[in-house]
């Protein structure tokens, strides 16, 4: 029945190749079919697509549903179905950084306020997805994971690794060790001494049960066990990733928003110290930048004062709250620059006396004078005690200093230090002002070091410095003003400063600089709250500085600040009647009007309380018109009233103690209230002053407003400048925010009528105003903007959601709201590039949503909405959808109506009248639905249709338009009577941007990142608070919500696909996003749908395709979609690995697209299961929906017809390798039996890659061995013959075979006769065939042998072809390459140039392309050829060098340990799964009757892996397999592939002489069964005799690293096994082994020898000489070695000496030929040659032991054929014609013409006789001018010689070469082998007697010219 059946199975393929003939010639023509129309077509049940069309999708969710899986749990189970906690909604509590939160103390707050500190205080809003980490954009293979997973790999062995260097078998010990072996006193053909060696030596272990007669089965099931044990699991992490920086598909969460630090500083004060004590002095420091004219941070005051001086002041201050006691400061800095200076200001007590007067003793007495001066001192001390104790809370300016802050960080990090202190001053005043750093002081240089522009300057990484800041400037009292303080810091970056020249108040400042630590302990915030870690409230605090940066700052607020500082500036009261003179400032911070209203909310300075009601600023002496250089900082309340307001009393200080006179006098009033319209009122201030108390009821009102009976200083003139600023991130201090926050909270607070400005807004009014407010926030400045950005998006998303009810009307803003977004979102985008990820998302913005954004009113806490979620039974305000709708998007399901439109006036009055109409409506005809007139009866897009029909549509689809929100009843119902509409944020966000147009949806489409994310989080918060995440995902969402996404995704693709030209970067942005929005969908949507809006994106780029030139920048968007839609964390799952492919039932039977690869013309479900899970079917396509498109896009852009598509090789491989290497390592797909399932997904990659031979890079060539079988046309074989031997020459001289000429169905004989093929690069071939080998590691054994079975013996040939290219590729290059540079570095580099190219010179734009390099974009130009030739551009020169240099950094010895770890792995594990395959073909082709050439290509691939460079892992198991395979099909080598045998034999023989034992133990074990089954198939095994004994010869003569002593084990090993073999011991099978060895053996000795003279050129050939006369009963050998000296002469350029060699090849070969064929025209044997060289007739076959050439084996190599001996004859002929012997060249051609004119080959006999004429006209122009060599006699005395020993002999030279020369050369080639010292050399030419010469020395005879 069996036999029946393979058959019938037979006839069916007959058929099949019937229908194959026919397919091909019907399709021969068509473009469309793109791929595999040589290979097969196969009949199938359903139409074709072709792969540039995207296929109908599998409805997912149906099909889940009907094809429930049998499996319950497991790892298949999770294949199945996305895992139930996928998604995850997740609130997460803020990072608070102090110990309390930053709230405002007031309990009752105003709505805006109370939004603010909800937006700083609530939890973020994180929507997880859980397995996100899991998608390629996160894969492992990438250089930072892939050393985690390579940890703990075996070390394999490597013979290459092991061997020493081949110059070491030269040591001493083995010339020694060789000797004592005797070989050199034993003649030749010593048998004695070949026996007693072997006998001696030891064999290698002997492989168990290797002579059993195990059934093939059984030992195939060993080896296969053995195989897979041990294994590695994942490939790819032995194999590194692409070379790409950041893959497309990496979305990198958004950071954490925090509050704004720039780089800080630590700044301790230490100590001051002043040559005189004698009061408390105050010292404060603030950061200025000169060049903004800015000072950049609030005041840091602290108090180094001894407790004694403190104790003056106690009746003044009040004890002093920890908080105001800290010494140590931390400044923050966002815009370091070179013009940033630490200015530090004293003040004093106020005494009597101007400044000068005051500072005159500090400058006058010395500490060292203290006992001269001690009584002035005194007096100065009593009278401080008097001044502190009146005037104790006022104080003066004292004196002030500035330190250069970048010298200090640029010199702290250099060593150049002065040792001694470097005077600064001019003339001859001692002391300056210098700092001094660790007691030493910087040098002039850095001081005066000035910069222009800003210089980086980094205050992260300097080393800490210790200044000391030695000399202080006195203030002047006319210029204390800033203005002032910026021109002396200035002045101090001059060379001659005039500050330079004042006399200092010299004293000592001690400062600690150092960048400030990650997370200080004992900090407080410029609020005074404790920062987090604040162990104990007792130690003295370190302070945060508050910064007001140089320029503005984008971060958005997320702590509550509310500060602000009040900075007086001067006061003029010179016009001022009265006296008027000490002047201080009071300020106060007022509630109310009463004095007792002042607030506690003024920071204390230092060494005081933390708060106090009041602050003064200091007192100039006597001077009517003051400067003040005061900051005055107030804790804001958080609501304020138009009550509060600033106090500013004026007074008059009486320094002298006078009779009833008043300590201070008032003498003016001014105020500034601090609401204004509702808006803080902050800025410069130029205020009146009041004479006397305002009057009552002033707070309110603007002192500038002249109120009646007030009298005022100057006539109501402006006379005190103060400035106020506040730092708050309640108040926007933005009009348009202003406004805009205030309409919204007036609209929940339902407080009518608004007071905004000047304006007052009735309730009639505000949908107007709002309207207006929110398109105004476009004019609203930037910063503020990024302020309030979180709570600004809030307010607009609210707007949307919730439309607000105005005087009894539904108010739509969701277009306005919109609309503002956009524009918001678009003027981030384009201020703040420096912000953008790679995909171009602004990273505030990214981290809102990320973090931030939540549905309005679904806080985790609040009651869900409404019984059963969603459906309350609320009347739902509804309302006709915009008509300005795109008509042309054709949509094909009935659409329903958005209940938004803010073109609709007239409402109808309640919404219980609309939905009853409406209800009743359902009857209406839907005939005028203007979304199905599809075709040109369409709407243009944005018209209107006419009223009517916009009428009949609102109510024809609003009916099911009814879902609502139940709500909390609020104040609204009662004022309306209704509830206010709650719509969903996603569905009207879809629909607004749907029917968008213009400028607007411009906007969204430049960002349409931000509005895709907002919506995928909305639409997962909606099924999260309304438990719908477990619904099933067709019931999620609405129908028309569906249809809005589908119209948006159709639109958006057709902008891409229209645009790409022309808006590079931004429809890359799009294109990206779009793609993004797609996967997110994935995860919550119905996913049979997101695949139809992946068939719709792709059918736009398709028909556009078709019609453009170069369509590979298109392409490449497309690619870029898909690989970011693919690394959807699911991808597998949503690939339904566990379907199975049923072909749809159709009506028709037709023929299957030609894409196919199956030979199944078979009706047999079975079988078309298997051809369309290899083929991309429209099954395959339809099932496998994502890896179909992926597959496809690598088809068709690696076909070779692919116009234009070269450049994206790189990019589509990368994407398939990239998902492969993801899967690898995924631990959901660990289980072998998931992983089969997910690499079934890709088996149609095998085939694809097939198709792709002959553009593979040829990794063969690189290698010595052989290269991939190469085709040449049989005529031009001998023109290899240019240099003297080549390369398949040589090859075919050692025994290996030549690359075959006729091998059947070989693929470059298809492929050779088409256009020349784009060759990929190795990068990119590489990774293709890591591919390739993952699914053959990873698919199901059974599955592919299926479809092996079907495959035509051409594809199976195809394959192996792939697999010997496989072996290559993998090939272990071994630890020294590792040393080297990397083989492939350069490569990279010439990749990462082409990019640059295209950046610079190419198709897309340059900024672009920098920003997307990473990527991998492009191989080449996307023309291929859009620089012409690619090598002329100059710039390219350098290119290369950067991209080297990063590649190879100098490694250390353990990081090329490792990489040349990972190398052996990745080879041994790539030729094991080689192995796999072969072993399956091998399987499969048994049971076809096609396998004879197959198998022979399997013999090729392993024989291929034997020659490269493999572990000793590798080489058993492959040894193991080659038993196999030789004892199934013994005929297979000794009849068909003879030249295989050949090949094995070297193979097997060099693997025999290899230093790792087992290897040896393998190897000899094969050769010997090789031998054992040559015997039994004709008792003889003639064959392998005489290639082992060729191999030897030709292994010896070749290989560099070739030992001895190796192979004589393995020849024990081999004779062993003959002893030991009971079966055959009767037979002569044994002798003829033992034979064999001894001969073998012999060889080895002669060739031993000849290693031994490697460097003696002639003494080398006299051995080869020997040796190939040795061989003159084995032709094959004897012809073997005269090639060899061939070559050695050659190759010493001995043109004469190589040729008669080849002329003696040529008559031994003619010799056998005229046994062999009996033809005129040919040679009759050597005699005919005898005219060129008398000696040739020693080649003659007369001996008697000559083997006839019939014998099976013997003259079987390729020289012995008519064409080998033309060929040696052309050679020899070349070599006589270099050498000068023309008139041979004449003798060897009358031998060849006969025979070209026997062929009738007049080509050939024309270049004879060109050559010939040559060869004539030479003699005769050189005539009597020839010269052939110089010849010298040498002679050899002494016992080291050897047998060399009292020879002489003839050395010929080249042609003038001087005595003085040879001489030379021989003296220095002896005297380095023997040693200088025992080299003697005898001068004279007469006879030599020996007695006379010192036996220990060697002594050579002086050359004499013959």
């Amino acid at each position: 029945m069996a036999e029946r059946r393979a058959f019938a199975q037979k006839i069916s393929r007959t058929v099949a190749a019937e229908v194959r003939k026919q397919i091909s010639g019907q399709y021969s023509g068509s473009p469309q079919l793109l791929k595999n129309l040589n290979v097969v077509g196969s009949i199938s049940h359903h139409t074709t697509v072709p792969l540039t069309e995207a296929v109908d999708p599998v409805d997912l969710e149906e099909y889940l549903i009907t094809h429930p899986l049998a499996v319950d749990s497991g790892p298949l189970r999770d294949l199945i179905e996305f895992p139930p906690d996928d998604i995850e909604v997740v609130y997460s509590p803020r990072d608070c950084r102090t110990l309390v939160s930053a709230v405002p103390e007031e309990s009752e707050m105003d709505p805006h306020v109370r939004d603010c500190i909800r937006s700083y205080t609530e939890d973020w809003a994180i929507v997880i997805r859980k397995y996100h980490k899991l998608g390629t954009g996160f894969n492992p293979n990438t250089l930072d994971k892939q050393k985690e997973r390579q940890k703990g790999l075996p070390k394999q062995v490597f013979e290459s690794d092991e061997a020493p260097d081949g110059n070491s078998y030269q040591d001493e010990q083995d010339d020694l060790k060789r000797r004592s072996m005797s070989i050199d006193d034993t003649p030749r053909g010593s048998w004695a001494c070949s026996i007693f060696d072997l006998k001696n030596s030891l064999p290698d272990a002997l492989l168990p049960n290797l002579l059993d007669r195990t059934p093939n089965e059984e030992i195939d099931r060993q080896n296969d066990d053995q195989r897979k044990s041990n294994r590695h699991k994942e490939l790819f992490a032995l194999h590194p990733s692409p070379d790409e920086e950041e893959p497309i598909e990496r979305l990198s969460i958004p950071d954490v928003p925090k509050e704004h630090f720039g780089q800080r500083l630590l700044v301790k004060c230490l100590s001051l110290k002043f040559e005189i004590e004698i009061e408390p002095i105050f010292a404060s420091l603030a950061l200025y930048d000169v060049k903004e004219k800015k000072k950049i941070s609030e005041n840091f005051y602290f108090d180094l004062n001894s407790e004694q001086m403190k104790g003056l002041l106690r009746p003044h201050v009040p004890p002093a709250a920890i908080t105001t006691l800290a010494r140590s400061a931390i400044f923050s800095i966002t815009y370091p620059s070179q013009d940033v200076f630490l200015v530090i200001k004293l003040e004093k007590v106020l005494q009597q006396g101007d400044i000068g007067e005051c500072a005159e003793p500090y400058m006058i007495f010395k500490e060292a004078d203290a006992t001269k001066n001690k009584e002035k001192l005194e007096k100065l001390r009593s009278q401080a005690d008097q001044f502190c104790q009146r005037l104790g809370k006022y104080r003066m300016p004292f004196a002030w200093t500035a330190i250069h802050l970048m010298n200090i960080v640029s010199s702290a990090g250099s060593l150049e230090r002065d040792s001694t202190e470097v005077e600064i001053s001019t003339g001859e005043r001692k002391g300056s002002w210098s700092e001094r750093r660790n007691s030493s002081i910087v040098g002039r240089r850095s001081l005066e070091r000035t910069t222009s522009g800003d210089d980086t300057c980094n205050l992260t990484s300097f080393r800490p410095a210790t200044l000391t800041v030695t000399n202080f400037f006195k203030q002047e009292g006319d210029r204390l003003s800033d203005e002032d303080l910026y021109k002396f810091l200035a002045d101090m970056r001059r060379p001659s400063s005039v500050l330079r020249r004042l006399r200092p108040i010299t004293a000592q400042l001690k400062i600690d600089i150092s960048p400030a630590p990650e997370n200080p302990h004992y900090c407080l915030t410029p609020e005074l709250l404790q920062v987090k870690l604040y162990p104990d409230s007792r130690v003295r605090p370190t302070r945060e500085i508050l910064e007001f940066p140089a320029r503005d700052v984008y971060v958005p607020n997320t702590t509550y600040r509310n500060l602000l500082y009040i900075y007086p500036q001067s006061l003029n009261f010179a016009n001022r009647q009265g006296s008027a003179r000490n002047i201080t400032v009071k300020v106060q911070f007022m509630y109310g009007e009463d004095p007792s209203n002042a607030m506690p909310v003024i920071f204390g300075k230092s060494s005081c309380s933390e708060f106090s009601k009041e602050a003064y600023t200091a007192v100039v002496y006597h001077n009517r018109s003051p400067d003040f250089h005061e900051e005055i900082k107030v804790k804001l309340p958080a609501t304020l009233t138009d009550h509060h307001h600033l106090l500013f009393t004026f007074y008059h200080v009486s320094c002298q103690q006078k009779q009833n006179t008043p300590l201070e006098t008032p003498v003016g009033y001014t105020w500034i209230p601090m609401l204004q319209n509702g808006r803080l009122k902050t800025g410069q201030f130029c205020l009146p002053v009041s004479l006397e108390k305002p009057p009552q009821a002033y707070s309110v009102l603007s002192p500038e407003v002249p109120l009646p009976g007030m009298k005022w200083v100057d006539n109501h003139k402006g006379v005190f400048n103060v400035e106020v600023v506040a730092v708050s991130s309640i108040h926007t201090q933005d009009p348009y925010l202003d406004k805009f926050f205030a309409l919204v909270n007036a609209l929940d607070e339902h407080m009518f009528p608004v007071r905004i400005g000047d304006m007052r807004i009735m309730e009639n009014n505000l949908e107007n105003e709002l309207k207006s407010s929110i398109s105004a926030l476009n004019s609203s400045q930037l910063e503020p903007v990024v302020r309030f950005l979180h709570l600004l998006l809030d307010k607009l998303i609210l707007l949307v959601v919730r439309p607000p009810v105005i005087a009894g009307q539904i108010v739509n803003l969701g277009q306005a709201s919109f609309e503002a977004m956009a524009s918001i979102i678009n003027r981030l985008h384009k201020n703040l590039e420096g912000n953008h990820d790679q995909h171009g998302r602004n990273s505030l913005l990214a981290s809102y949503i990320y973090y931030v954004f939540r549905l309005p009113n679904t806080y985790p806490n609040s009651p869900s909405p409404g019984p059963g979620g969603l459906g309350g039974s609320v009347h739902y305000a509804t309302m006709a959808r915009s008509a300005v709708r795109p008509a042309s998007l054709n949509l094909n399901r009935s659409r329903s109506l958005s209940n938004s439109n803010p073109d609709i006036s007239g409402t109808p009055t309640s919404p219980d009248d609309e939905v009853r109409s409406i209800i009743g409506s359902k009857g209406l005809d839907r005939s005028n639905s203007w979304v199905n007139t599809g075709g040109p009866k369409a709407a243009p897009w944005g018209s209107n249709p006419s009223p009517s029909a916009e009428s009949t549509q609102a109510m024809d689809r609003s009916c099911n338009r009814m879902s609502s929100h139940t709500e909390t009843s609020s104040f609204l119902q009662t004022l309306t009577g209704r509830l206010p509409t709650k719509k969903l944020f996603h569905e009207e966000l879809a629909l607004q941007w749907v029917v968008c147009s213009g400028s607007v949806r411009e906007s969204a489409l430049q960002q349409a990142w931000f509005f895709f994310e907002l919506m995928v989080k909305s639409m997962v918060h909606h099924l999260y608070f309304n438990d719908k995440l477990d619904a099933p995902r067709k019931s999620r969402f609405p129908e028309r919500f569906m249809d809005d996404i589908a119209a948006l995704v159709s639109t958006i693709a057709s902008d891409i696909v229209s645009r790409f030209q022309k808006d590079t970067e931004m429809v890359e942005r799009l294109n990206t996003s779009l793609a993004f929005f797609l996967n997110d969908l994935l995860s919550v949507m119905d996913r049979g749908f997101v695949f139809s809006l992946i068939k719709t994106c792709y059918k736009q780029v398709s028909s556009k395709l078709y019609s453009l030139p170069n369509p590979s920048v298109l392409v490449s968007l497309r690619l870029d979609f898909l690989r970011i839609v693919c690394s959807h964390e699911h991808y597998v799952t949503l690939n339904l690995p566990c379907s199975l492919l049923t072909p749809p039932a159709s009506p028709s039977p037709s023929v299957s697209s030609a894409t196919s690869q199956s030979s199944g013309f078979s009706t047999n479900v079975q079988d078309q299961k298997i051809a369309n899970m290899f083929e991309l079917s429209v099954p395959f396509r339809q099932q496998h929906y994502l890896a179909g498109l992926v597959l496809t896009e690598l088809a068709v852009i690696l076909d070779p017809d692919a116009e234009g598509l070269f450049g994206l090789h790189k990019k589509v491989i990368n994407m398939v390798h990239n998902l492969l290497s993801s899967h690898d390592s995924d631990p959901r797909y660990s289980d072998p039996q998931t992983k089969a399932r997910v690499a079934m997904l890709y088996l149609p990659l095998i085939g694809i890659i097939m198709e792709t031979v002959p553009q593979l890079y040829d990794f063969t060539e690189t290698q010595n061995q052989r290269g991939r079988p190469i085709c040449i046309a049989p005529d031009d074989y001998e023109s290899e013959s240019g240099s003297m031997i080549s390369q398949t020459v040589a090859m075919a001289i050692a025994g290996t075979s030549v690359p075959q000429l006729t091998r059947p169905g070989s693929f470059l004989l298809t492929s050779s006769s088409g256009r020349q093929h784009t060759t990929f690069s190795a990068e990119s071939s590489r990774s293709l065939l890591i591919c390739l080998l993952w699914v053959l590691k990873n698919a199901d054994e059974t599955v592919l042998q299926k479809w092996f079975t079907d495959l035509s013996v051409l594809q199976l040939n195809r394959l192996l072809d792939l697999l010997y290219l496989c072996v290559s590729c993998f090939e272990y290059k071994g630890k020294k390459v590792f040393e080297r540079m990397n083989s492939l570095t350069f490569k990279k580099s010439k990749d990462m140039r082409a990019k640059l190219e295209e950046a610079i010179l190419g198709s897309i734009g340059a900024r672009q392309e920098m920003v997307r390099r990473s990527r991998g974009q492009l191989e080449r130009s996307p023309s291929g050829s859009a620089f012409g030739s690619q090598e002329n551009l100059r710039w390219r020169k350098d290119m290369t060098h950067w991209r080297q240099n990063t590649e190879k950094l100098d490694k250390s010895r353990a990081e090329i340990e490792h990489e040349a770890l990972i190398d052996g792995n990745l080879a041994t594990e790539a030729n094991l799964i080689i192995l796999d395959t072969l072993e399956i073909v091998v399987q499969t082709v048994s049971v076809t009757e096609s396998k004879e050439s197959i198998l022979g290509g399997v013999l090729k691939v392993l024989l291929h892996s034997m020659a490269c460079n493999q572990s000793a892992v590798y080489l058993q198991h492959c040894f193991a397999t080659q038993r196999a395979l030789v004892s199934k099909f013994p005929e297979l080598l000794f009849e068909e592939e003879t030249e295989q045998c050949a090949d094995l034999c070297l193979r097997l023989l060099r693997h025999c002489s290899s230093s790792i034992s087992t290897i040896r133990s393998h190897a000899s074990a094969s050769l010997y069964l090789l031998m054992r089954q040559n015997f039994e198939i004709g008792n003889n095994f003639a064959r392998v005799k005489m290639q082992v004994t060729m191999s030897l010869s030709s292994l010896v003569g070749t290989s560099q690293n070739f030992n001895e002593e190796f192979l004589r084990r393995s020849l024990k090993t081999i004779l062993t096994y003959a002893e030991e073999d009971l079966e055959l011991r009767e037979t002569t099978f044994p002798d003829q082994v033992q034979d064999l060895v001894f001969n073998l053996h012999m060889i080895l000795s002669d060739t031993v020898k000849m290693k031994e003279h490697q460097e003696d050129p002639e003494m080398l050939i006299d051995l080869m000489y020997r040796i190939a006369k040795g061989y003159q009963t084995s032709p094959d050998l004897r012809l073997t070695w005269l090639q060899n000296m061939a070559g050695k002469h050659s190759e010493r350029s001995n043109h004469a000496e190589a040729a008669q060699c080849l002329v003696h090849s040529a008559a031994l070969v003619a010799e056998y030929l005229s046994m062999l064929e009996d033809r005129k025209y040919l040679p009759v044997g050597c005699v005919t040659f005898q005219n060129i060289s008398s000696n040739v007739l020693e080649e003659s076959a007369v001996s008697d032991d000559v083997v006839s050439p019939d014998e099976e084996g013997i003259c079987s190599g390729k020289y012995f054929t008519e064409s080998g001996l033309v060929g040696l004859l052309e050679q020899a002929a070349a070599s006589f014609s270099m050498a000068g012997m023309y008139e041979a060249v004449n003798e060897v051609y009358k031998v060849l013409i006969p025979i070209h004119e026997a062929n009738r080959d007049a080509k050939k006999l024309s270049t004879i006789h060109g050559k010939l004429q040559e060869a004539f006209s030479k003699i005769v122009h050189q005539d009597g001018k020839r010269m052939f060599g110089t010849y010298f006699r040498v002679g050899f005395y002494g016992t080291k010689f050897g047998d060399l020993d009292e020879q002489e002999f003839v050395y010929k030279e080249p042609a003038i070469t001087k005595l003085a020369e040879i001489s030379h050369r021989l003296e220095g080639f002896y005297g380095e082998r023997f040693g200088e010292d025992v080299l003697e050399v005898i001068k004279d030419s007469n006879p030599v007697d020996k007695c006379k010469l010192d036996p220990n020395k060697v002594w050579r005879m002086t050359p004499n010219a013959l």
